[in-house]
């Protein structure tokens, strides 16, 4: 039983962990980078504030020199996806 509990909370972390990968190569690893050096560094947002910017960029309602880039990358996000990107970003500080 506590081998499933564990493996069961290996997956989740691993399954959250990944969301942020696609974000990593521009964002970098930790939210610390300008993404191609336009954006805001978004390390630490409130998770709020992320997610209303992520959906935003998803509607097409949000964003600055990035908006066409963005609205390709959270086109295929969830609400729960970008919730938790959002609390993610929020932890990386």
């Amino acid at each position: 039983m506590k081998k499933i509990v564990l493996g069961t909370l290996f997956a989740a972390a691993t399954m959250m962990a990944a969301n942020y990968a696609p974000c990593a190569g521009c964002h970098g690893a930790k939210a610390e980078k300008k993404a191609l050096g336009k954006s805001a560094i978004i390390a630490g947002w409130d998770a709020a504030k992320t997610e209303e910017a992520l959906k935003g960029y998803k509607a097409g309602t949000y964003g600055g020199p990035m908006k066409g880039v963005m609205k390709g990358q959270v086109a295929r996000l969830s609400d729960a996806d970008i919730a938790d990107l959002a609390k993610q970003i929020a932890a990386m500080k």
